[in-house]
C-alpha cells in the first residue's frame, strides 16, 4: 500500500501549525488528516513554554481525499439536548447530516469511538444560524486538551471542511460530553456575580484572561444589565473582560 505523505509543523498554536502546514502542502483542510502530537505548554509567565507539534497526513493516494469511513453511530434525536418546536424536521436537514458525517469521520481517523448529534443553536437570531455538534463517548478528555486548545483546533478543522463542502461560511461549535455547555453556564454565573460585586464596590471588576469566544459569553450575558457595562482590555492571549459600573 502506498505510504501517504505527512508533514510535521511546530508553531505557537494548533491553528497556526495547521495554517502553515496547509500552505506548505498547497491543500485545503478537507484533504488532510490532523494529529496533535504535542499540545505544548505556555511556561511560567509566558516564558519557557513549549510550542505545539502537529502532523498533517495527506488523505488517499496522491493526496486525493480518502473515502469517508463509516460514521460513528449517532444517538436518537430524542437524546439530543435540544428540545424545541420543529426540531424533528432537523433530522433530514442536509447540512446537519453533513456536519455529523464530517465530525464522525475526523473522530474515526483519530481513533475515537463516539456518537455525534448536530443541531441548530436554539439561542441564535432568526438571521444568524450556527450549528452545534455534540460528541459523546468514552475517554474523550484528551480531545478537549489544555484550555480547550485541542477541541478548538478540532472544531476549526471540522468547520473548514463543512464550509468547503457546502460552499458557504459555517459557524460550527463542537462540544464534547457537554464540556462547553458546563463552561458557558459557569461563565454566565461568574458574569452575574462579578456584576453584583462591581455594583456593591462601585468600581471596576476585571476577570481572568479568556479566549474571544468566552469573552463574548460574558459580554452577551451582561449586555442588557441596567447598572454595569463590559469592555475587553489587554492584548492576546491575556485579554480580559472588565465590568464597569454605569454612571
Amino acid at each position: 500500500m502506498e505510504e501517504r505523505p505527512t508533514l510535521e509543523i511546530i508553531a505557537p498554536t494548533v491553528e497556526e501549525a495547521l495554517a502553515q502546514g496547509l500552505e506548505q502542502l498547497g491543500l485545503s483542510a478537507d484533504a488532510v488528516s490532523v494529529e496533535v502530537l504535542d499540545a505544548g505548554t505556555k511556561g511560567l509567565f509566558g516564558m519557557g513554554g513549549r510550542q505545539v507539534r502537529v502532523r498533517l497526513t495527506v488523505n488517499g493516494p496522491g493526496g486525493a481525499t480518502a473515502p469517508a469511513p463509516k460514521p460513528a453511530s449517532r444517538p436518537e434525536r430524542e437524546a439530543s439536548p435540544v428540545s424545541k418546536p420543529g426540531a424533528a424536521s432537523e433530522s433530514h436537514d442536509p447540512i446537519l447530516d453533513l456536519t455529523e458525517s464530517v465530525v464522525s469521520k475526523i473522530l474515526f481517523s483519530l481513533g475515537f469511538e463516539a456518537q455525534v448529534a448536530a443541531h441548530f443553536d436554539e439561542s441564535d437570531r432568526p438571521d444568524r444560524r450556527s450549528i452545534r455538534a455534540d460528541v459523546r463517548g468514552r475517554d474523550l478528555s484528551v480531545l478537549i486538551g489544555r484550555h480547550t486548545e485541542t477541541l478548538n483546533a478540532f472544531q476549526y478543522v471540522a468547520s473548514l471542511i463543512v464550509g468547503k463542502q457546502t460552499g458557504q461560511f459555517v459557524q460550527l461549535v463542537v462540544d464534547v460530553e457537554g464540556y462547553r455547555a458546563r463552561r458557558e453556564k459557569q461563565l454566565r454565573q461568574m458574569a452575574q456575580r462579578s456584576a453584583d460585586q462591581a455594583m456593591k464596590m462601585g468600581r471596576r471588576v476585571t476577570l481572568e484572561p479568556m479566549s474571544a469566544a468566552e469573552r463574548r459569553i460574558i459580554h452577551v450575558e451582561l449586555q442588557g444589565h441596567p447598572a454595569v457595562m463590559t469592555e475587553s482590555v489587554g492584548e492576546e492571549p491575556r485579554r480580559k473582560v472588565t465590568i464597569v459600573p454605569k454612571e
